[in-house]
Parts: structure tokens; C-alpha cells; sequence
């Protein structure tokens, strides 16, 4: 069966970085987009990064651009974020995604499958 199994999550100082692993299993990786989605408590859950097969294309939520950095390795099967600078509003339950890719440019939307998440804290 399908499954997403999310490590790296921790709590850390601002300024601080992490890095987050999805470990998938169960489907047929390099034709999957991956996504790293977020959810603060009272919050929606938000895309953070999503990244397409082979690592053709990626996008990065304006909130952590330029301090985030999705990043995939296919013949792992496993796709990574490091968090870099982060902030105390970067505390939030992050959760692993994959989405069957047709070539679309939706390819940032969640697809069926979830991750159990993993908790990131930033606090001083």
C-alpha cells in the first residue's frame, strides 16, 4: 500500500534550520509530483513547496521563498525540504504529498495521498 513517511521535525531556535524527509513507498515515485503542505494550529492547511518527476519544475509559497528548498531524489524515492532561517511562524505540523503528474501546471495541488506529518517548532 501507499506510504508517505515524513522525518526531520524538531524543535529548533529562529534563525535555525531543519531538514524534512518523505520517504514514499507503494507507488511509482518518478511519476509522482511531491508537495510539502503545512498546518498551524486554528490555520488551514497551506502549501509550502511541490516539486514534478525528475525535478523539472518546482515552486516555492512566497512566505518561505528563499529560505525553503524543496528537493527530490527519484532513485530513493524520496523527497526532501530544507528549512533554513526560520521563523516562529514557521511552526506548524508539516505533511508530505503525492499527486499522480499528467504534465499539468496544477501539479502543486494536493493528490491522494498523505503523510502522517511531522511537528516543526520555532521558538527562542
Amino acid at each position: 500500500q501507499v506510504q508517505l513517511v515524513e522525518s526531520g521535525g524538531g524543535s529548533v531556535r529562529p534563525g535555525g534550520s531543519l531538514r524534512l524527509s518523505c520517504a514514499a513507498s507503494g507507488f511509482t515515485f518518478g511519476t509522482y509530483a511531491m508537495s510539502w503542505h503545512r498546518q498551524a494550529p486554528g490555520k488551514e492547511r497551506e502549501l509550502v513547496a511541490a516539486i514534478t518527476p525528475a525535478a523539472s519544475r518546482s515552486i516555492h509559497s512566497a512566505s518561505v521563498k528563499g529560505r525553503f528548498t524543496i528537493s527530490r531524489d527519484d532513485d530513493k524515492n524520496t523527497v526532501y525540504l530544507q528549512m533554513n532561517s526560520l521563523k516562529p511562524e514557521d511552526t506548524a505540523v508539516y505533511y508530505c504529498n503525492a499527486k499522480y503528474y499528467d504534465g499539468s501546471g496544477t501539479y502543486y495541488r494536493p493528490g491522494a495521498y498523505w503523510g502522517q506529518g511531522t511537528q516543526v517548532t520555532v521558538a527562542s
